[in-house]
């Protein structure tokens, strides 16, 4: 009797909509090493990629065959177990944080509602936090697991680096949630629909979670569990294969999702700027199109950003990266979130 009452078209809606968001995440990241190339080779005024396909479209290609065909060599005196499960966990985080997100409004599919978004629980900005703090037992696990000093540094190093900037991401998101009064993604994004985007009223808390999503994706200047001057190739340098791929990989995907919920949070998501979409008279499936286009070229452009610092900033050193997570971001969030509440206190009089 359980199964009769199964809404089986549900289930199928929502499964084809996790898989491709897989799908996409894993093709954005993929083209998103292409891209972080060429953006270097531009800004050195070099070519970049221009062998495999035209402009070297084909290159993430050869990349992902290369890494797919390479021997693997698992070092003997490693927990082969755990020496396994480290970039397995480290792509599962990375990609289950997209299933929260919406990426479009409603599509009207045979008759039915289809939601663009493959859950949209109650808890969803704190289902993100959740799964993204399991990402760090990827990286310590893979460190460990090699049995390599060099790469148990670099996990120690990664380990404490999130830890310590989740605290004031936790906090800047504080204050966006204080104006929403709801955790759910979906109610965030229309609440910006109604009062206008987020990074409005909180440029400061916009700024702080920017810095802080660098560094949960390390990316420089945050990349020193993968400095090479002191810890050769960091917490996996005793992977190889795809196991190595995954890695890489994961760190290309938590770009493109950090970059998805930054513009969820404080760039009204799906959002069209300066034009009211109820107005406009066009088929359903064209409006769900062009939202869904409107967000992508949103993240798009993060993304060009976490490259183009990569190529500007220089790599802090580790005591710099420290204090400013501590002594200079959680205070700055700390005051933002006092300011907000002390905001809204005053409003809802």
């Amino acid at each position: 009797m359980v199964l009769l009452s199964l809404d089986w078209w549900f289930i199928l809606e929502k499964s084809v909509l996790a898989m491709v968001i897989i799908g996409l995440s894993f093709f954005i990241a993929m083209y998103t090493t292409w891209a972080e190339r060429k953006v270097a080779a531009w800004m050195q005024d070099r070519i970049g990629p221009n062998r495999a396909g035209p402009l070297g479209l084909f290159q993430p290609l050869a990349d992902g065959g290369k890494l797919f065909f390479k021997e693997e060599i698992i070092p003997l005196a490693s927990n082969k177990i755990l020496f396994i499960l480290g970039p397995g966990l480290a792509m599962i985080t990375a990609l289950v944080t997209s299933t929260v997100i919406p990426w479009g409004g409603t599509l009207n599919f045979f008759g039915r509602e289809v939601s663009m978004q493959v859950s949209d629980i109650d808890m969803g900005i704190l289902f993100v936090f959740g799964v993204v703090s399991m990402g760090v037992y990827g990286i310590m696990i893979g460190g460990w697991a090699s049995n390599n000093k060099f790469s148990l540094l670099a996990a120690i190093r990664g380990a404490s680096q999130m830890i310590s900037y989740e605290l004031p991401m936790g906090l800047a998101l504080i204050a966006v949630l204080l104006m929403t009064g709801s955790l759910k993604m979906s109610v965030i994004v229309q609440n910006q629909l109604e009062i206008g985007w987020h990074i409005i009223y909180q440029p400061i808390g916009f700024l702080i979670f920017f810095i802080c999503a660098l560094a949960e994706c390390n990316r420089t200047p945050f990349d020193l569990p993968e400095a090479e001057n002191e810890l050769n190739f960091g917490y996996h340098q005793e992977y190889s294969s795809m196991k190595l791929g995954f890695y890489l990989f994961a760190e290309y995907i938590n770009m493109f999702v950090s970059a998805a919920v930054m513009v969820t949070l404080y760039f009204g998501g799906y959002d069209i700027p300066f034009v009211n979409e109820a107005t406009w008279d066009i088929p359903n499936w064209l409006m769900a199109f062009i939202s869904f286009s409107v967000l992508m070229t949103k993240i798009v452009f993060f993304l060009f950003v976490f490259l183009w610092i990569r190529w500007t900033i220089p790599r802090f050193r580790y005591d710099q990266l420290m204090n400013l997570g501590w002594k200079k971001l959680i205070p700055l969030a700390l005051l933002n979130m006092i300011a907000t509440a002390a905001v809204m206190l005053w409003l809802n009089k």
